[in-house]
């Protein structure tokens, strides 16, 4: 069996090279959230995916489905791990379980899992472990939570999230777990792999990171984690960021030096939506072929398609696999091109050499407003009145107590009219929000506007106790409004400078992509939000979030450049 088994990855090596449609798991789910790939002792593939149902229609919650491939792009659906009635001792009734990863620990596999709700209390979630002989089963459950539920100090509890297990190379094992509520930790393992020794470290900021998934490459460890909304139908803006550190425990920090435990936290892009239909392209695992390439596994959602028909409200979040890139020591989805629809390059094959995606930049000047006046030039369009003064090259705002998600729109914008063609927006913006207190959700930046119900802004924004850039939007979608964000880069201290690159795709709509910088320098590039082609966004500021603690947005400029 073990010679056929080698004959067929000889024989997927040398077959003709062809290209497969993601997302991957189409051919036995619609639906297959946090996924995450292991090659077995057999020499295939195993995937796992997260509670749901697999199809549109079916109203049937897979606890843990899993699928089998011997190249990693033909799947077939195997089974479930855990069946209905099948729980640990710790789990309450109602429990789910979500977020799999699954590693060989000695002479057997463990699977460790969240479960959603616990016998301790409402909201209690932990990890959960159980064993199997084989990647396809049979799993049991070890009856004590490998991460027991966490009080979070306030009468409620930690989201104790999505494991991810990491062994070095002198044989420690480690656990990383986590989400918003809480941050990211990391925990020693036991020699089994079943209990936690020694104290937790935590190594990614709370209310910005979650779905951690850490390799070693180099003497480095890399932590990738995902950012933003999971789950907001066609405006998800779930992404993929990674900072490195010589220690499993961390610090880890970004491709700029900037640490991802911190309220002005860092992170270097390694994906997020890029145009195409897909956009929250989130929670991550690698899985490294045959031949010794790097693959990204991931999940999406078509923004054609965000929901599950029936039972509806359900994110539809299939399978992808892109190829990873490792471009100067940091990794990238097809060299930064990021999610396909088309797998062109093809797992246990040669591959080409990576073709490194330009990032936008600015060339010859088009128009600027430099301030330089007393009021506002006639360009400007103000929807609302804001209250801004202009003067000594300033344009100022007080942070607005308004705003334009939902039906509310009360917030002020400033607009005027966009150059034609592709060309990138830029200003710089000094917003003092300070660090770690809860400012929700005072911000100011850029906006790229057909009206109050469909936009894209970009945003240096006070998230909790943290500080980001987000790229939100909002549209119409199914007779209600939906909104969500991308995650664009950290603030500077107090100023920012903020770009919307802007080009025309192939069929006449409007690509927005994000950059943000902390110097004016050294530029980090986000995601992708998109408006009709039938449309003519303008571009302007904002100013807005919340009027309380008072504190005043200031612009420098805004200068429009060919790209």
């Amino acid at each position: 069996m073990k010679k056929l088994l080698a004959l067929l990855g000889v024989l997927l090596v040398l077959a003709p090279t062809a290209a497969h449609a993601n997302p991957i798991s189409a051919s036995f789910a619609d639906t297959f959230a946090d996924p995450v790939i292991v090659r077995g002792d057999d020499n295939l593939y195993y995937a796992y995916g997260t509670t749901d149902p697999l199809r549109e229609g079916e109203k049937v919650a897979h606890r843990i489905p899993i699928a089998r491939s011997a190249d990693l792009v033909t799947w077939s659906y195997v089974g479930d791990a855990f069946s209905a009635g099948q729980k640990p001792a710790f789990a309450a009734d109602d429990a789910a379980y979500w977020a799999p990863d699954v590693r060989k620990i000695g002479n057997r596999w463990i699977m460790y899992v969240t479960v959603t709700e616990t016998t301790v209390a409402p909201g209690a979630s932990a990890i959960g472990a159980a064993t199997a002989p084989t990647p396809a089963g049979p799993w049991t459950f070890v009856d004590t939570p490998v991460v027991a539920p966490r009080p979070s100090g306030d009468g409620g509890w930690l989201w104790t999230f999505d494991p991810a297990q990491l062994t070095t190379p002198d044989g420690r094992k480690f656990l990383y777990y986590g989400s918003y509520f809480g941050g990211i930790w990391v925990s020693e393992l036991t020699a089994d792999g079943l209990h936690l020794t020694g104290p937790a470290t935590r190594v990614a900021v709370d209310n910005k990171f979650e779905g951690a998934y850490v390799v070693r490459r180099n003497g480095w460890y890399y932590l990738f984690a995902s950012s933003a909304n999971c789950c907001a139908g066609p405006t998800t803006g779930y992404s993929v960021s990674v900072g490195r550190s010589r220690d499993p425990r961390g610090p880890f920090t970004d491709k700029l030096g900037q640490s991802l435990n911190v309220s002005r936290a860092g992170g270097t892009p390694v994906i997020a939506p890029n145009g195409n239909r897909w956009v929250g392209t989130g929670h991550n695992g690698l899985i490294t072929d045959r031949l010794g390439q790097d693959w990204f596994v991931y999940h999406a959602i078509d923004r054609n398609d965000p929901y599950l028909d029936e039972p509806f409200g359900i994110n539809e979040r299939p399978m992808l696999l892109d190829r990873l890139d490792w471009i100067s020591g940091w990794p990238t989805v097809r060299g930064g091109a990021w999610a396909s629809d088309v797998l062109r390059d093809r797992p246990n094959r040669p591959l080409p050499p990576v073709r490194v995606a330009s990032a936008p930049t600015p060339g010859r000047l088009l128009v600027s407003d430099e301030f330089a006046g007393r009021s506002l030039d006639r360009r400007w369009t103000a929807i609302r009145e804001p209250a801004v003064t202009v003067g000594r090259g300033r344009l100022s705002w007080p942070v607005e107590g308004a705003d334009l998600t939902g039906a509310g729109n009360d917030a002020g914008v400033l607009l005027r009219d966009a150059p034609k063609g592709n060309w990138i927006a830029e200003t710089r913006l000094t917003l003092p929000l300070g660090e770690d207190t809860v400012r929700n959700y005072q911000q100011a930046g850029l906006i790229a506007y057909v009206d109050d119900d469909r936009f894209a802004r970009l945003s240096a924004v006070a998230i909790w106790n943290t500080r980001q850039v987000e790229f939100g939007y909002e549209i119409p979608y199914a007779g209600a409004l939906s909104y969500g964000g991308t995650i664009a880069g950290p603030p500077g201290l107090e100023t920012t400078w903020l770009r919307l690159a802007h080009r025309t795709d192939a069929g006449g709509e409007h690509e927005y992509r994000a950059g943000v910088s902390r110097d004016g320098r050294k530029w980090t590039w986000g995601g992708v939000w998109t408006m009709p082609a039938n449309t003519t966004p303008r571009i302007g500021l904002i100013a807005h979030g919340g009027a309380a603690p008072a504190v005043t947005a200031t612009f420098d400029y805004l200068r429009f450049s060919r790209w």
